[in-house]
């Protein structure tokens, strides 16, 4: 009789609290869920009452203080845990009245009748209190209890649906495991199809609220990419709804961010085979076992998924282990298809919107697979494509783009869009340094075509200055560079007109690097251009020349910009085989009338201050033994170095611009420089043996590297000895030079000064000798004795 006492007071404990459990009893009505979980093992009579007290806790908890939610809060997430671990009570009864009741906690509706005294919990309460016990976590181990009951798992998965949505809960989840379980129950038997629904929405929730590293790991196994593969399958050749297409859409996102993780195997799985036939499917025309029966219909949602399958490509394409599929499945006619003038809309079965967005799109992919598929590229004649593709772009057919998805930012009227992904694909061939691709372009006539297009960028760009237009004209720009240098038949093709275009980029305002559209990036790419395709062409250099372009590159280095520095100087240095440019140089005049030897001086003072070399108050040298070295230069240790390997003091010359400029002083000569005081000449001296105290400092690592291994013989250590002083005498000899030229400074000063003060005697008595001269004139007009 004990059994029915019990279970007339369980009625009793439920009548009690129909409108809710106070939060000072729940600690109790645990432990009696406890109590009947271990009864219903037993007694199944025990089950109704365990399924009506866990029914109630769908209804609010109530307080008495406002303060009782954060003094129970650990009894409540204790309880509240407690449901999830009640799932182990093997009745399918309970488990979906559990799963229920955890669904209950989002309701935000308040209950019709309340405890008297008491007020109901905050709508959230119980979401927080989840969170705070890991209930999350219980219910999705729960799983396995329930993998062969589908009602009972649908539910489990309703109420991991309604967890999800919270970031706290999605990391719970991860640590069970969760991306790996759902995965795998992707194709259980469902006739309702909502395992596999509620599967990919939580799925969508973990990516969104945790790391999509930790998401794509768990599904990179081999039986979950078998998994997804089955369920896209099946999905794609019999889900016929709406519904089913955004469904097979969603997998193949959650696809296509296992395929970004090097190690799935997806290669060995047939996905990456399956994904890329797809891709193909309609461009190709090449039947595919795979994909026997299946019919594209140009939905909304068979778009979506063709771009999806884009996006795939170029996500396989960063996988070596990938590159022989592509090629085999004819990717590069596929993508290679869209490479063309758009068609009239209506002629096409995509909307005219949508195909232009599939164009822009696969042209963007191609500028990843190209570079990969070098032999189908060239097989392809993929050059002759995309230059006859870019002449449409700039000619003078009507077209009017959309410019309403992402590759077609700033594509809207006009064809900029079309221009701009081409010429990335073209950027990426030529980078390869290919000669085949770059003599099959230059062949074609590349290099005017090239010319024109960025003429017709210019132009563009004088009317309204846009990111897009920038890079445009950059990419062109890197493209002749490649294609002109170190081949002087092309320098001859761009010469004069190539010179005329680009002239304006270096009359820039400097004020426009830091404009944030990318001038900086265009002024370089014209800086590389003029060094390629110009330099080592005597006509074209000749009337760059005539230009004034020497002018405006030291216009630029006038300006104090100082990334620029290296790139203008290592252009003048080149330009000064020229005979002529040296004249250009001694010619130019800055602000206040300054030179270019001063102005030179200056950069190498500034240069000096910046690494931090010792000098004193006057520029001289202090540091006889290293008169050159900088500041991190004398704190670096010996390292000890293989002897094809360079020196620190080596490496030291391609971080800064000194020895650039010394190099220029060499062209121009270190005499009879107009326009340089004498401070200008300490530094000019210190430039002038700049070889030689390099030539020291490399001895003085040899030496200190040498001591650190074994002692040099007699006659080797005398030699050192000299080698080091001779080096430390230099630096005395031009120390003392400077200071002769300091002293020599003061002594000009000093007669310059008594000039000065001669003169202004000489005026000072000139005016005492007319002072005295008015004086007699009036005495003899007011005196008749003094004029007598």
């Amino acid at each position: 009789d004990l059994e029915k006492e019990q279970l007339k007071i369980l009625k009793k404990v439920v009548k009690r609290f129909e409108h809710g459990f106070p939060l000072e009893n729940l600690e109790q009505i645990i432990e009696i869920l406890n109590l009947c979980a271990e009864k219903v093992n037993e007694q199944a009579a025990f089950t109704e009452p365990l399924c009506e007290l866990i029914k109630l806790c769908e209804l609010p908890f109530h307080k008495k203080k406002f303060s009782d939610e954060v003094s129970y809060s650990v009894t409540v997430s204790k309880a509240i845990a407690q449901l999830g671990y009640l799932m182990r009570v093997p009745s399918s009864q309970v488990r979906i009245q559990i799963c229920k009741c955890i669904v209950s906690f989002y309701n935000t509706e308040l209950p019709r009748k309340l405890l008297s005294g008491y007020q109901p919990t905050s709508a959230n309460y119980k979401i927080q209190m989840a969170e705070l016990g890991g209930l999350a976590e219980t219910l999705v181990l729960s799983l396995a209890l329930v993998e062969n009951q589908l009602i009972e798992k649908l539910w489990v998965l309703k109420a991991l649906q309604h967890l999800s949505s919270s970031g706290v809960n999605c990391r719970l989840m991860m640590k069970a495991q969760a991306a790996r379980r759902l995965c795998l129950y992707l194709n259980g038997v469902d006739p309702s199809g909502q395992l596999v629904f509620r599967s990919s929405e939580i799925l969508w929730s973990l990516l969104e609220n945790s790391s999509k590293e930790e998401v794509a790991n768990q599904l990179g196994s081999l039986e979950c990419v078998y998994a997804l593969k089955e369920a896209f399958i099946d999905l794609l050749m019999h889900g016929f709804r709406h519904y089913d297409h955004q469904l097979r859409n969603d997998l193949l996102v959650i696809t296509t961010l296992v395929a970004e993780n090097p190690v799935a195997p997806m290669i060995e799985s047939g996905f990456t085979k399956l994904l890329i036939g797809l891709a193909t499917f309609t461009e190709v025309k090449i039947p595919n076992p795979l994909l026997k029966g299946f019919k594209i219909t140009y939905s909304y949602e068979d778009f979506e998924m063709k771009k999806l399958l884009f996006n795939v490509i170029g996500v396989l394409s960063k996988n070596p282990c990938a590159v022989q599929l592509l090629s085999e499945n004819d990717v590069m006619p596929a993508l290679l298809y869209y490479v063309k003038p758009n068609p009239k809309p209506g002629f096409h079965d995509w909307s005219a919107a949508q195909y232009e967005e599939l164009q822009l799109h696969a042209i963007a992919i191609l500028g990843s697979v190209a570079p990969l598929l070098l032999d189908k590229y060239l097989s392809c004649q993929a050059n002759t494509l995309l230059l006859v593709f870019l002449e449409w772009c700039i000619g003078q057919d009507p077209f009017f783009g959309q410019g309403s998805s992402f590759h077609g930012t700033g594509g809207r009227g006009n064809t900029l869009a079309q221009v701009h992904y081409s010429l990335r694909v073209l950027r990426s061939v030529v980078s390869l340094y290919d000669d085949v691709v770059n003599l099959n372009l230059c062949d074609q006539g590349a290099i005017s075509q090239l010319l024109d297009m960025l003429k017709y960028a210019a132009n563009k760009f004088k009317e309204k200055e846009d990111a897009i237009l920038v890079e445009i004209q950059a990419d062109i720009l890197f493209i002749l560079s490649v294609l002109c240098e170190n081949d002087f038949h092309r320098k001859e093709i761009f010469s004069y007109e190539g010179v005329d275009i680009l002239i304006p980029f270096f009359q820039m305002d400097p004020k426009k690097l830091y404009s944030g559209l990318g001038h900086n990036r265009l002024l370089f790419s014209a800086l590389d251009c003029l060094w390629s395709c110009i330099i080592g062409n005597y006509k074209a250099e000749d009337y760059f020349l005539e230009k004034g372009g020497i002018f405006l590159l030291l216009d630029l280095l006038a300006s104090k910009q100082k990334n620029l520095y290296n790139v203008l100087l290592g252009i003048l240095v080149e330009f000064c085989d020229n005979l002529k440019t040296t004249w250009h140089i001694s010619t130019w005049r800055g602000e206040k009338d300054q030179t270019a030897t001063k102005l030179l001086i200056q950069l190498w003072r500034q240069e000096e201050e910046d690494l931090g070399v010792n000098r004193d108050q006057y520029g001289r040298i202090v540091d006889m033994k290293r008169p050159i070295a900088h500041s991190f230069q004398k704190q670096q240790e010996v390292i000890l170095m293989p002897s094809n390997a360079p020196s620190f003091a080596i490496m030291e010359i391609s971080e800064n611009i000194r020895a650039k400029l010394y190099s220029l002083f060499c062209k121009l000569g270190f005499e009879h420089l107009p326009g340089l005081s004498a401070e200008d000449f300490v530094t000019l001296a210190v430039i002038q043996h700049y070889m030689d105290f390099k030539l020291g400092e490399v001895w003085s690592e040899l030496c200190a590297e040498l001591k650190e291994e074994f002692r040099p013989i007699e006659p080797d250590e005398e030699a050192l000895r000299v080698i080091l002083e001779l080096s430390e005498d230099t630096g005395r000899n031009v120390a003392a030079l400077q200071t002769d030229v300091l002293e020599r400074q003061h002594r000009q000063d000093i007669l310059e000064e008594k000039k000065m003060y001669a003169k202004i005697m000489a005026t000072n008595k000139q005016r005492e000798i007319e002072n005295k001269s008015w004086k007699n004139f009036l005495a003899r007009t007011s005196n008749y004795e003094a004029l007598k």
